[in-house]
């Protein structure tokens, strides 16, 4: 992290509520986006509350839709977010930890406000039951997610500079959403949400109506199964760029480290995409995201 300023050291000695919020945003991610979490901790000390802020906001803005029951109370809590952003914050700002180490952190290494706020618009989405049009919108949505979030975590990294290595966290960003959308199949397909494209599933003759009811069969297999391909398909173009991504950054970049493993869960015997929870061992996440740290060195 940048050396303190004088105004740092004024902050820290008023007794500045900012180091809680960055504990907050800690435990947040270690509990609830556990992946992320073990990263982090391949990350220099000095930068892992920014990263921890970074992915903390990233699950805020995802539970959105679980906090509320209609879509137009999630678009005002998204709306509060990207006002805070555009520089538009009420006074509940600095009293919500997130928010409070997110502005810390945009402030201490210049961080571009147009992911962040991208991040929030594509979330919208998340508030409504309509069907994900094609795979080039899926592609965008995980961009405009996933990826940016990896971009941004390699600018702190890079303790405020452009790092390079942008289409690398595209792919990267993209392989690893499309891996987590459908290991939460189960989840969405109860609550009325499909985010496999439509033009996809058209492929294998089945409807979004279909997946809601319990009732994709063969086709949706299909449909997964080539899903699991593409994925595939962005970790190997990310494996191609490689040499683009600077050994410094490579923290921001250890989720796509488990890819793989998530799929090949999907692949075993038996796989019932309505009933199958994809996950692995604590040991096993660990061990796989320890490869992909070695192999970057």
């Amino acid at each position: 992290m940048p050396q303190a300023t004088e105004t740092d050291r004024r902050s820290e000695a008023a007794g500045s509520p900012l180091p809680q919020a960055y504990a907050h945003c800690a435990t947040l991610v270690r509990e609830q986006d556990h992946d992320r979490y073990i990263t982090c901790l391949y990350a220099p000390e000095a930068q892992r509350p920014a990263l921890f802020a970074l992915y903390a906001f990233s699950h805020e803005i995802a539970r959105v839709r679980a906090l509320v029951s209609e879509p137009l109370p999630g678009e005002v809590r998204l709306q509060w977010w990207r006002d805070l952003l555009e520089g538009q914050p009420d006074g509940e700002a600095q009293a919500h930890p997130v928010a409070a180490a997110l502005l810390d952190t945009i402030a201490r290494y210049n961080l571009p406000i147009a992911p962040l706020t991208g991040l929030i618009e594509a979330r919208i989405f998340d508030l409504y039951d309509d069907p994900m049009p094609s795979l080039r919108d899926l592609e965008g949505y995980a961009g405009e997610t996933s990826s940016a979030l990896i971009r941004l975590a390699s600018i702190v990294l890079a303790e405020g500079r452009d790092p390079g290595g942008a289409a690398a966290a595209g792919y990267a960003g993209v392989a690893y959403a499309f891996t987590g959308l459908m290991r939460a199949f189960p989840w969405h397909a109860a609550e009325g949400q499909v985010y496999l494209p439509a033009d996809l599933l058209a492929r294998s003759g089945v409807t979004r109506d279909d997946i809601v009811r319990g009732r994709g069969g063969p086709g949706l297999l299909y449909s997964l199964k080539e899903m699991r391909e593409i994925a595939r398909g962005h970790l190997q173009k990310l494996r191609d760029l490689r040499g683009t991504i600077p050994a410094a950054v490579m923290p921001a970049f250890l989720p796509a480290g488990l890819v793989e493993p998530y799929l090949r869960r999907m692949e075993v015997a038996g796989y019932d995409p309505y009933r199958t929870i994809i996950t692995l061992p604590a040991w096993r996440r660990q061990w796989a995201i320890w490869r992909a740290a070695r192999r970057a060195v």
